[in-house]
């Protein structure tokens, strides 16, 4: 970044070139003539080059001044013409903003949003990747993230939260018509479970509000909870799986809540960002979008428009 004094300098110096004088130069920028004078020195002494003839009538740029100049003069101009597109926009978001979401989550419920954010800020330029795996934001040069679970300590981050990934067991209703629907946690050992191959049971939470562990049989162990709730669409059985995941099959009849009220509370989803005393208005953009996506509901428990 430039120093301010750099810039003013530079600022100096064009005004004496133009004006031919410090005392003009001092004029038009509100300053002393010896005040643009030393401004001058300084920048002559920082380039280690002669930039102005001085006579006791007139000034007049060296060659080495003239080259800076030139250059002073188109970069200046550039800076103007970019403060008045961004207030001919009206204070309108621009630039690139590097997005980083969870692979089913990000598809299925951010993208929407971010979609809809581009399409009526047309200024800003989006770059979306998938990945589930922590990331250092500066070391892979990314904005923003949307994570599923706790965010840590991090005093370098922000974040902004989004709600909680609740889970829902559910399974077929033909699958349910066929070995009926359980009314409490031991009827579960009469089902046929979906369970994940990381981990061989279900938490929930017990007739006496305590969070106890199930071990069911488990025909089906996958990889995966989008394969799980395509198991459990097919009627191979019960699955345990996020409600954003089945929440569309569920109010489209191909799946069925068991169990309703049993599953605990659900790890947080966040935004997350550099900390910074200046928010970019891009990122603040990026930021409203997604709050205003997930609150005070999330999409997938929102009546359809």
């Amino acid at each position: 970044m430039i120093p301010n004094d750099h810039l003013a300098g530079v600022q100096a110096f064009v005004q004496a070139v133009e004006a031919g004088s410090f005392t003009l130069a001092g004029e038009r920028l509100g300053l002393t003539r010896s005040a643009v004078g030393k401004a001058v020195a300084r920048l002559e002494r920082r380039l280690g080059a002669r930039l102005l003839h001085r006579t006791t009538r007139s000034l007049a740029a060296t060659e080495e001044g003239r080259l800076l100049y030139d250059a002073a003069v188109a970069a200046l101009a550039g800076l103007e013409a970019a403060e008045a597109a961004l207030a001919a926009a009206g204070g309108e978001p621009h630039g690139r903003v590097r997005l980083d979401l969870p692979e089913l989550f990000g598809r299925r419920w951010v993208l929407p949003a971010l979609f809809d954010l581009a399409a009526r800020r047309p200024g800003l330029a989006l770059d979306i990747s998938f990945s589930n795996r922590v990331i250092d934001l500066a070391e892979d040069r990314v904005d923003l993230v949307v994570r599923i679970g706790e965010p840590g300590d991090s005093a370098s981050l922000a974040a902004r939260p989004l709600g909680r990934q609740e889970t829902v067991l559910c399974a077929a209703p033909a699958y349910l018509d066929r070995r009926g629907r359980p009314q409490d946690l031991e009827a579960l050992a009469g089902h046929d479970a979906i369970l994940d191959l990381r981990d061989g049971g279900w938490r929930l939470i017990g007739e006496d509000g305590r969070l106890r562990r199930i071990d069911p049989p488990a025909r089906l162990r996958l990889g995966g909870v989008d394969a799980a709730m395509q198991a459990a669409v097919a009627g191979c059985g019960v699955a345990l799986v996020p409600r954003w995941l089945a929440a569309e099959a569920i109010a489209a009849g191909r799946l069925e809540a068991v169990l309703p009220g049993r599953t605990p509370p659900g790890p947080p989803i966040h935004a997350l960002w550099p900390r910074a005393p200046h928010l970019p208005r891009r990122l603040r953009a990026v930021i409203d979008a997604l709050v205003e996506a997930f609150t005070p509901a999330p999409p997938w428990e929102r009546p359809p428009a």
